[in-house]
Parts: structure tokens; sequence; C-alpha cells
């Protein structure tokens, strides 16, 4: 449906966390080396809305873009960000 991976209630990384496993990031960052789909990560209470051609991030706490050889984006609601993922028709 979309030229880019969602990945939902994402969640930075806790500095203090105990947890030994891997980050949400830490995964992307993974994908990332083998595929050149863009991640967005949507964090809880945010969504997107993709119509003509446009993809815009909606809601309350913004999303995290991750591209292959970037640095990751931080995005804040309202941001249209086709540029960055592709567009819904870019399939």
């Amino acid at each position: 449906m979309v030229p880019f991976q969602i990945s939902p209630h994402y969640l930075e990384p806790d500095p203090n966390s105990t947890h030994m496993g891997e980050t949400q990031e830490e995964r992307i960052l993974q994908f990332l080396e083998e595929n050149e789909t863009p991640v967005v990560g949507i964090r809880e209470g945010a969504w997107l809305i993709c119509e003509n051609g446009a993809v815009t991030l909606k809601g309350e706490n913004g999303a995290r873009i991750f591209r292959r050889d970037y640095a990751p984006v931080e995005v804040k609601t309202g941001t249209e960000i086709s540029g960055l993922v592709g567009g819904p028709d870019e399939k």
C-alpha cells in the first residue's frame, strides 16, 4: 500500500533500562543494513494520512524516520513526509 515500512508504538531507547535485548531502533537499523525501504517509527498516539500523493503525520507524539545511509530524522505532527519516504503512489 505504501513504499515504506511502519514501526508502530515506536519508543526511544531508555538509557536507564536494565533490559538486555535489542531496542526497536537497533532492529530498524539492522533491517536497513539489508534493505533500502525507509521505516517510519510512529510513536503512540500518531498516525499517517496518505492521500493525493502526500503522506502527512498526524496525532500527538510525532515519529522518527529511518533511511539507509542517513541519520534518523525526527518529524513533528502536521509534517508532510513523502519527500523522506516516498509517496503512496510510488510502489
